[in-house]
C-alpha cells in the first residue's frame, strides 16, 4: 500500500513546500482584521464596518478548518525531536481549540447581527481581545516551530535523517 505514496522531499513532504503557513496566513489576517473593524466600528459608529468584520469572521471559520488539515498532514510528517515536541502539541491544541472559538464567536456573531445589525455589545469586544491574544500566542508558538527548531528546514530534515537530532 505503501508504494503507491508519493516520495517525500527534502524538505520531508509529498509536495514541493509546506501548505499550512500558507492558509494560516489569511486565517490570522481575516480575524485580526475583523477585530480591528469592530473596534474601529464600534468607537466611530460606523456600522458598515460590523459587516465587513462579519465576511471575515465567516471566512475565517472555513478556513481554519483548511488549515488544521494541512497542519496535521505537515505536524505528522516533520518527526519532531524531542526539544520541539512540547510546543508542537500546545500549537496542535491551541489550533483546535481555536477551530472552535472562532466557530463560536462566527455563530454568536451571526445572532447579533440577526437581531441587533447596528450595536456591538460590549462583551464581544472583549471576546475580540481575548482572541487576539489566543491567536497572536499561536502566532509565536508557529514562528518558534519554524524559526527556533527548523521544523521542514532542509538542515533539520537531512539531520533527522542522519541521526543527528
Amino acid at each position: 500500500m505503501f508504494e503507491y505514496l508519493p516520495e517525500l522531499n527534502e524538505h520531508n513532504l509529498p509536495y514541493p513546500d509546506t501548505i499550512h503557513p500558507i492558509v494560516v496566513h489569511f486565517v490570522i489576517a481575516m480575524v485580526l482584521f475583523a477585530v480591528l473593524c469592530d473596534a474601529i466600528g464600534y468607537f466611530t459608529k460606523n456600522t458598515r464596518l460590523y459587516e465587513v468584520s462579519w465576511w471575515n469572521m465567516s471566512f475565517a471559520t472555513v478556513s481554519i478548518f483548511i488549515a488544521i488539515i494541512f497542519g496535521q498532514i505537515e505536524a505528522g510528517l516533520a518527526d519532531p525531536y524531542p526539544a520541539a515536541v512540547g510546543d508542537l502539541n500546545l500549537h496542535t491544541l491551541i489550533g483546535w481549540s481555536l477551530s472552535g472559538i472562532i466557530a463560536a464567536i462566527t455563530g454568536w456573531r451571526y445572532i447579533i447581527r440577526t437581531r441587533t445589525p447596528q450595536h456591538l455589545p460590549l462583551a464581544y469586544l472583549g471576546l475580540d481581545g481575548l482572541l487576539t491574544a489566543i491567536v497572536l500566542f499561536q502566532i509565536y508558538l508557529g514562528d518558534k516551530l519554524v524559526w527556533v527548531y527548523g521544523l521542514h528546514s532542509e538542515p533539520v530534515v537531512e539531520a533527522l535523517r542522519g541521526g543527528a537530532l
